[in-house]
C-alpha cells in the first residue's frame, strides 16, 4: 500500500529522517511522549518493511532486563526517606555545617541535596524532600521565593549525578556500561557541581544581602547534629559499601535501601506510619510508571535507527566537521542539552545513547566518561522548559508560575554546563575513582 512511496529505495538517512519527523511532529501536536516514539518506531518498521512481531519482541526485551527494577524501588526508598524524617535530619546536619555564613540557608539547601541524592537517585525526588523543609524556612528568613526555589530545584539535580542514580543504572543497561564503575565515575564531578551551585547561591545571597543563619559554625553543634542524623548517614554507606564490596548488587542494594528506610522511619526515628506508606507507594506507582513507559517503545526506537545505521551517518558528519575531541564533545552536549528541553531524561538516554555513545567511541571517549556527560546534559533538562521536572517541583512548593522558577534558575544552569566544559576537557575528573577501584 506504500509502494508508490518506495521507501526501499530511499538512503538510510532518509529513511531516519522520516522515522525521526514522525516522532517529532508527534511530539508537536501534542501526542505524550512514549507514544509519540511508538509512533515514530511503527514508521520505521513500514518504511524497511520488518514484520510488527518485531517490534512487540524489541519493545519487551526493553523492559525486560532485571536491574530496571532497581528504579521503582529507589524512587519509593527515597520516599521513604522523605516521609520518616530522614530528609530533616539531613538538612540539620548541613546546617550545622554551613553556620552562619552569608546565605546559609541557600548553602544548606544546596548541602542538603547533595546529602540526599546519595539516598534518592531521583532529581525530582530530591527537590521535592529538601525543597519541602528548605524553600518555607528561606521565605520566611525573607529570601526571593523564586531564587528559593530554584536553588531547590538546581540542587536536587544532583539527585540524578551522585550514587545511586536512577539515570546511571538506565545508561549502565543500555549501553552495557558497568553500573558500579559508573557510581564511582559520578561522586567526584557530584562534589565539583555541588560546590559550583554553592559558590552560585553564595555570590547571589552577598549582592542581595541575604544574612546568614543565627548559630555560627560550632564542632559541638555538628557532632550533635551528626549523633543524630546518624542512621541517615548510615543510608548511603550502607548501600554504596554493599555494592563495592561485592555483598549485593545494585538491584539488591535498591531493595536493600527500601528496608532500611522503612525500619528508621518507622521503629527508629518512629515518624513513618501508614497513611505515610500508602503515600510513598502512591507516588512510585505514578513517577515509576511515567518512567518506565517510555523505556519499551524507546528501546525499539533506538535499535532501528541503529538498524539505518544513522549512529555511523552522523559520526561521518561530526568527524567532517572537526577532529578536535573537546569540540566534538562541547557539539555532543549542546545537542544533548538542547534535546533535554523537550524529552524526558530517561527517554533521552535511551533514544540517545545508541545514536551517540558509537560516535563517542568512535572518537576515543570512554563510555563511562560520556555516560557522565550525558547525566549532567540531563541534569541541564530537568532545569529547562518546557520538560523540566525540577522546574514543576519548585513551582508547586512555592506556589509560584514556572516562569519565575525558570529565570531564576538561569545562573545554576550556566553552572551546570561549566562542569560540562570541565569534564570534557578534563576526562580524568571521572575515570579517576573507577581506575583507582578497578585497575
Amino acid at each position: 500500500m506504500f509502494e508508490f512511496l518506495e521507501f526501499s529505495e530511499m538512503t538510510e538517512a532518509v529513511q531516519g529522517l522520516i522515522m525521526f519527523g514522525a516522532m517529532v511532529l508527534a511530539i508537536a501536536l501534542g501526542v505524550p511522549i512514549p507514544f509519540a516514539v511508538a509512533l515514530g518506531t511503527v514508521v520505521g518498521y513500514i518504511i524497511i518493511d520488518i514484520p510488527f512481531v518485531a517490534l512487540a519482541q524489541a519493545m519487551y526485551t526493553g523492559v525486560e532486563p532485571f536491574p530496571l527494577l532497581t528504579v521503582p524501588l529507589f524512587v519509593f526508598a527515597g520516599s521513604l526517606m522523605e516521609q520518616g524524617g530522614l530528609a530533616t535530619r539531613i538538612v540539620n546536619i548541613a546546617r550545622s555545617m554551613i553556620g552562619n555564613l552569608t546565605g546559609s540557608l541557600g548553602l544548606v539547601a544546596v548541602l542538603g541535596c547533595t546529602f540526599f541524592a546519595a539516598l534518592s537517585g531521583s532529581g525530582p525526588a530530591t527537590t521535592a524532600a529538601i525543597g519541602a523543609v528548605m524553600i518555607p524556612s528561606m521565605v520566611r528568613a525573607r529570601y526571593d521565593p523564586a531564587f528559593g526555589g530554584a536553588i531547590a530545584a538546581a540542587g536536587g539535580a544532583l539527585g540524578s549525578l551522585i550514587p545511586p542514580s536512577n539515570l546511571m543504572i538506565i545508561y549502565g543497561i543500555v549501553s552495557e556500561t558497568s553500573i558500579p564503575k559508573l557510581f564511582l565515575a559520578g561522586i567526584v564531578p557530584g562534589i565539583f557541581a555541588s560546590a559550583m551551585l554553592m559558590l552560585v547561591t553564595w555570590g547571589i545571597a552577598k549582592k542581595r544581602g541575604y544574612k546568614g543563619d543565627d548559630e555560627a559554625f560550632s564542632w559541638p553543634r555538628v557532632g550533635e547534629a551528626a549523633w543524630d542524623g546518624k542512621w541517615a548517614i548510615g543510608a548511603p554507606v550502607i548501600i554504596l559499601g554493599g555494592i563495592y564490596s561485592g555483598i549485593f548488587t545494585p538491584t539488591e542494594a535498591a531493595a536493600v535501601a527500601v528496608v532500611y528506610a522503612f525500619v528508621i522511619g518507622a521503629f527508629v526515628y518512629g515518624e513513618l506510619k501508614m497513611r505515610h506508606i500508602v503515600y510513598c507507594l502512591k507516588v512510585t506507582a505514578m513517577i515509576s510508571g511515567a518512567v518506565l513507559i517510555i523505556v519499551g517503545p524507546a528501546k525499539a526506537f533506538g535499535e532501528l535507527m541503529s538498524l539505518m545505521s544513522v549512529p555511523e551517518l552522523i559520526g561521518e558528519f561530526l568527524s567532517d566537521v572537526t577532529e578536535n575531541r573537546f569540540i566534538l564533545m562541547m557539539i555532543i552536549a549542546i545537542i544533548l542539552i538542547i534535546t533535554g528541553m523537550f524529552l524526558e531524561s530517561i527517554a533521552q538516554i535511551i533514544l540517545l545513547t545508541p545514536l551517540m555513545l558509537p560516535i563517542a567511541v568512535s572518537l576515543g571517549i570512554d563510555p563511562i566518561v560520556f555516560g557522565i556527560l550525558m547525566i549532567i546534559a540531563c541534569e541541564v533538562g530537568f532545569l529547562t522548559p518546557p520538560v523540566g521536572a525540577n522546574l514543576f517541583v519548585a513551582a508547586r512548593l512555592t506556589n509560584l508560575g514556572i516562569d519565575r522558577i525558570s529565570v531564576a534558575v538561569i545562573p545554576f544552569v550556566l553552572s551546570y554546563v561549566v562542569v560540562i566544559i570541565i569534564i570534557s576537557a578534563f576526562p580524568g575528573i571521572v575515570t579517576w575513582l573507577p581506575e583507582l577501584f578497578y585497575s
